[in-house]
């Protein structure tokens, strides 16, 4: 079991991440935690490992939790052994063997006769083949760093479990021993995630937001369920406000018009009736006094409908208010972009793929490269972008405009500040009015207009990526994604999604991501082994 009491985190500069987090997770629970990026997800992952203190309240488990990280850098100097927490005990039992049998090994190895051939056996139900315990972390993959701690939970055995974007570099055939992990183990567990065919595999939701913790009962698909539910809602109330605003609106002119009407009207009877000038102008005065009563009391409900209107478009899903205006107008479907006929590409002089490669793109296709790590799915793509030239075969290309976008989004220029990238791409010539108001469509308010772009998260770049693009306006004929939905919470990738919903040129993405695949309508797919 789990408990926090009061949990609050405040970071060294004193700003709040979260404040007075109260949950409990039984045994046998298997939690969700979601929440957009900054809400603190990693953070409270920590805590509860007790890798973290928090600022205040209480922390309870039952048992020693173990914990996998989302990020390993801090891990590259150790060897496999060190960074799985086996090093001593691994040592003490080669010493023991040796003949060097102490109280202080016996005590380091606890007993633990079988953790050699555990790590063997952990090592190969995650496909780690030919790693060596006493090999540099520095020298593995994104995706073998991630099973290397997955295996640890074969190795140690805890009862609880801490998983931090698990599926984050793992390829398909991993993922599903890591959803077959998850499905069948009776470990309790809290997994943060953005991939929806995992958290649909868990039995609640947790969402980490502003106002604390949320726990919706059932898995992904229900909580998604409810959320529409809270947008639908959402969006009567906006439709119904907007409403009473142009109505209140309306009501206030008209009632304005009659006024200076039965006004005119006054004032002729009182020039006809020859009345004194001090009792004309006391006339006129009452009359301008009721009529600015008359508009101060619209005045005030105008303000009060269009407050409350300003509020309920505050809470509205970010998602919802960008919009990419892409001009799609030069996009022909149809047109044969790239062929490529019997194409492979080796190093140190051996062939990445069995079979050399034959395929065409089509314009407007959508097409998934799939592949297992490391089987040359980046280096195709070099080739179909004309970086890189085939070592046998040949690939004919048309003259087209292509947008290539990596997990890294190097697209955006880490030396150039926020307003200046979004400039870079004024290819219309659109005043900085023009270019401010797109920047605050996609979240780039004031305060970030001259924030370094090396200061963003992962999620800021893809926005302020997007955003670029569409202040070009020029849609590129390909565009290409490789792996781009790592990292990206699950709003800023229903935000990427939609985004690549509203292009209608053709798609060639790199994903392991089955969902995000079938959102963006992929239709073909090549695949390399």
């Amino acid at each position: 079991m789990l408990t926090l009491q009061g949990v609050t985190y405040i970071h060294p500069n004193r700003d709040v991440l979260f404040s007075d987090i109260n949950l409990t997770i039984n045994k046998y629970d298997k939690i969700a935690l979601i929440g957009n990026n900054g809400t603190g997800k990693s953070t409270l992952l920590k805590i509860l490992a007790g890798n973290l203190l928090s600022s205040s309240g209480l922390v309870k488990a039952s048992s020693q939790p173990y914990y996998v990280p989302q990020l390993f850098g801090q891990f590259n100097d150790y060897s496999i052994a060190k960074a799985l927490q086996v090093e001593d005990k691994l040592n003490a039992l080669k010493e023991i063997l040796d003949g060097n049998v102490t109280d202080e090994n016996m005590t380091l190895l606890n007993d633990d006769w079988a953790i050699e051939e555990r790590c063997h056996e952990a090592f190969a139900h995650w496909q780690l083949h030919g790693l060596d315990l006493t090999q540099k972390m520095a020298a593995l993959s994104g995706g073998q760093k991630t099973k290397v701690f997955l295996a640890g939970i074969n190795i140690h055995r805890p009862q609880i479990v801490l998983l931090d974007e698990p599926s984050n570099h793992l390829d398909t055939f991993s993922r599903d021993i890591l959803y077959d992990y998850i499905t069948s183990t009776t470990n309790t567990l809290m997994v943060a995630s953005h991939d929806r065919t995992l958290l649909n595999l868990l039995n609640n939701v947790c969402e980490l937001g502003k106002r604390g913790i949320t726990v919706y009962g059932g898995n992904y698909d229900f909580y998604a369920e409810q959320k529409k539910m809270e947008s639908d809602a959402l969006n009567q109330d906006l439709k119904s406000k907007e409403k009473a605003l142009r109505k209140a609106k309306e009501t206030e002119r008209e009632s304005i018009e009659r006024q200076q009407k039965l006004d005119a009207r006054g004032r002729k009877k009182q020039e006809k009736a020859g009345l004194p000038t001090i009792v004309m102008n006391a006339f006129k005065n009452n009359a301008e006094k009721s009529t600015s009563r008359m508009k101060g009391i619209h005045a005030e409900k105008v303000t009060g409908i269009s407050q409350e209107l300003t509020q309920l478009r505050s809470v509205l899903p970010d998602v919802d208010k960008m919009k990419m205006d892409f001009d799609n107008s030069n996009l022909h479907k149809g047109k044969i972009l790239v062929t490529t006929k019997d194409v492979n590409f080796g190093y140190n002089g051996q062939l990445l793929w069995k079979q050399s490669l034959s395929f065409q793109i089509i314009s407007g296709d959508r097409i998934v490269i799939k592949g297992a790590n490391g089987s040359g799915k980046t280096t195709l793509i070099r080739m179909i972008l004309g970086q890189l030239h085939p070592q046998s075969g040949s690939i004919d290309r048309a003259g087209v405009k292509t947008i290539y976008i990596d997990q890294d989004y190097s697209l955006i220029d880490n030396t150039l500040k926020v307003y200046e990238q979004a400039q870079w791409f004024n290819s219309g010539a659109l005043q900085e009015h023009d270019i401010k108001i797109r920047l605050n469509r996609f979240l780039f308010t004031r305060e970030y207009w001259d924030k370094p772009c090396k200061a963003l998260s992962g999620g800021e770049k893809m926005r302020l990526m997007l955003c670029s693009l569409a202040i070009s306006n020029q849609a590129p004929d390909i565009m290409v994604l490789d792996e781009p939905t790592n990292n990206l919470d699950i709003q800023n990738t229903e935000i990427l999604t939609a985004a690549i919903n509203e292009y209608k040129g053709t798609l060639l993405v790199v994903s392991h991501d089955e969902h995000f695949l079938k959102k963006i309508n992929v239709g073909h797919s090549i695949d390399i082994s």
